[in-house]
């Protein structure tokens, strides 16, 4: 691979060259479009896959194939006037209620890590290593990703290196990029220590109990206790998640590693913190993108209206 080649596969993040490239096989061997596309052959495309597709993923196969022809020097033909006018009546006759992650509610978190200190206790009984660590990993996994908002990839992406944790005070983890900074200028976050249901400490616990000193934070673990050398993948986050929810009896099929996340915007919007705050922290840079992870009642003030009023 060339410098050039090499810099330019660094400007787009993995998941997306593997979802484009997914895309673009997709046009021109399972569907037997030919490349360069034409926008009728575009067009043509959606209208086969209309109402198969979810909207969000024919979006995606448009910017697939806007990529491809921009990178090789083609006229982009997503462009065309046909292409959009298809598009648009594909979004009026095949509307679809966008699927969001269940949020993960406090109760629900103070459940699951009640069973994982449980698990720690049972499995450092019965000099049950694996499991001992398995437990004090997804604890301090599930914690960090509810308290940091962090999402799976940027929880796989920690490095040891990167994380300066001080028991009872707080935590400062560095990520070199991420899907909010455009720019890989690189972003460190902080978030301090809690009387209970603690991040800092449950991270201090399952570093020194791994004996971990560099490399990444959270990896995968064998049946014999060994400890890979390459962090957990992103994909490993939501089966990783639903099990120790399932574990700790919660139906976990509505969950997934989003759920961490719209988990404490929910937590955090109804805790009384204003937009703007929030927004920060997480590390959205629009309203709109904050909206969707917000679980907000619509009755809560009307609720307050209707109550009765207590006395004679």
């Amino acid at each position: 691979m060339s410098d050039l080649d090499r810099y330019l596969q660094a400007a787009t993040r993995d998941n997306t060259r593997r979802s484009y490239r997914a895309a673009i096989e997709h046009f021109e061997v399972a569907w037997g479009g030919l490349l360069p596309a034409t926008g009728d052959s575009v067009a043509r495309y959606l209208v086969a896959h209309a109402g198969v597709l979810s909207i969000n993923t024919l979006k995606l196969r448009l910017s697939a194939l806007a990529q491809w022809h921009n990178s090789q020097g083609f006229a982009d033909p997503t462009k065309a006037p046909v292409v959009r006018k298809v598009f648009k009546g594909i979004r009026a006759l095949h509307p679809a209620q966008e699927k969001q992650a269940e949020p993960l509610q406090l109760q629900h978190l103070e459940q699951v890590v009640s069973c994982l200190e449980q698990e720690v206790q049972v499995a450092r009984a019965e000099g049950d290593r694996p499991g001992l660590l398995r437990a004090r990993r997804d604890m301090a996994l599930i914690l960090l990703g509810f308290w940091r908002g962090f999402r799976s990839d940027e929880l796989c992406r920690l490095q040891v290196e990167h994380v300066q944790a001080s028991a009872g005070s707080g935590i400062s983890l560095y990520l070199p990029r991420s899907k909010s900074d455009r720019d890989n200028l690189g972003k460190t976050y902080q978030t301090p220590a809690l009387q209970r249901l603690c991040p800092v400490q449950a991270y201090i616990d399952w570093i020194s109990e791994a004996a971990l000193v560099r490399g990444p934070v959270f990896r995968g673990i064998d049946r014999w206790g060994n400890l890979g050398e390459e962090g957990l993948h992103a994909n490993s986050v939501i089966p990783l998640l639903r099990q120790a929810l399932e574990r700790a009896g919660i139906a976990a099929e509505l969950y997934t590693s989003h759920s961490l996340r719209r988990g404490f915007a929910t937590w955090a919007h109804q805790s009384g913190w204003d937009l703007k705050s929030l927004m920060s922290y997480v590390g959205w840079k629009d309203m709109k993108s904050a909206m969707r992870y917000i679980e907000a009642s619509p009755f809560l003030g009307m609720a307050r209206i209707t109550e009765r009023p207590v006395g004679p």
